[in-house]
């Protein structure tokens, strides 16, 4: 695959993906866990289709194919959805998806006290600059009761980076199986919790359907074309490219149901945004 081909890919994935906040404002009476189990059944058998499709092989060779470091990145990415779904019930769209842009640095951190990478100097500075950003939205959400939504996505990009940190030390040729364990165990423990702590599992059909397009379309396809279309860029322009979520998702939904951001999310995001990009294209120019 050539490399333009790829970065459409990525382009495409990140644009699926930034629909998810606006079809999460859309849901009628669902509750999170409801959302979770459902959103992760779809998920799950998009992601099975492609990597199929992908690898050129049947479910099978495929399912046996799964080893110990796909199971612990799906259970990191499990709690990574978790989360990232009861982060878009508690606060704003933008402040989740802006707060879940700081994962490389999280992932840093993480790379270098588990497997010993030291972060370039520029690393750390753009990582000043991002807490700050992710510190006003965090102070501008506890004026506004959004506390809790903001902990809950610190906690999904935190839950973002172990994945990423563990992707680094498998063998497979592409992370899906993780991406495929994750739905797997999303789905199960957003079906147990429904029970103890939710209303079940019924619901209306338009929110059945709203999450099943949710979890096949804007995640399943979303992250499967994302992470074949990393593979052949290289990582500072790609992480560039995924901006695109957290810069359409608070669009859409501004645009369709006047969820505006405050002054403090814009000035707040700018920092990160701006702290996002400036690592990766100084890395790029470093590497």
């Amino acid at each position: 695959m050539t490399k333009r081909n790829a970065s459409f890919l990525i382009l495409i994935g990140g644009t699926c993906m930034s629909f998810v906040g606006l079809l999460m404002r859309l849901i009628d009476t669902a509750d999170g866990y409801q959302i979770l189990m459902y959103r992760s059944v779809s998920l799950t058998l998009v992601v099975a289709l492609i990597v199929c499709l992908k690898r050129k092989v049947n479910l099978f060779v495929f399912l046996r194919s799964i080893n110990k470091i796909d199971f612990y990145m799906g259970v990191s990415l499990a709690i990574a959805f978790t989360f990232y779904v009861f982060a878009m019930i508690n606060t704003s769209v933008a402040s989740t998806l802006l707060i879940l842009t700081t994962t490389p640095f999280f992932t840093a951190l993480l790379a270098m006290v588990f497997l010993g990478e030291t972060p370039a100097r520029i690393t750390w500075v753009c990582m000043i600059g991002a807490v700050f950003g992710v510190g006003l939205m965090v102070s501008d959400g506890v004026e506004l009761g959004r506390t809790t939504g903001n902990i809950y996505a610190i906690i999904s990009s935190i839950s973002f980076a172990i994945m990423l940190v563990f992707a680094r030390k498998n063998t497979q040729v592409d992370p899906l199986g993780g991406t495929f364990m994750a739905g797997v165990i999303s789905a199960v423990a957003g079906l147990v919790l429904s029970y103890i702590f939710g209303s079940g599992i019924t619901v209306s059909n338009y929110d059945l359907y709203l999450i099943l397009f949710m979890g096949a379309f804007t995640i399943g396809l979303g992250i499967a074309l994302m992470t074949w279309g990393t593979a052949y860029v290289p990582a500072a322009e790609a992480s560039l490219l995924l901006l695109i979520e957290s810069l359409l998702g608070p669009v859409w939904v501004w645009v369709f149901l006047s969820e505006a951001m405050t002054i403090i999310e814009i000035i707040g995001g700018s920092f990160v945004l701006l702290s996002v990009t400036a690592q990766a294209l100084l890395q790029n120019r470093h590497a």
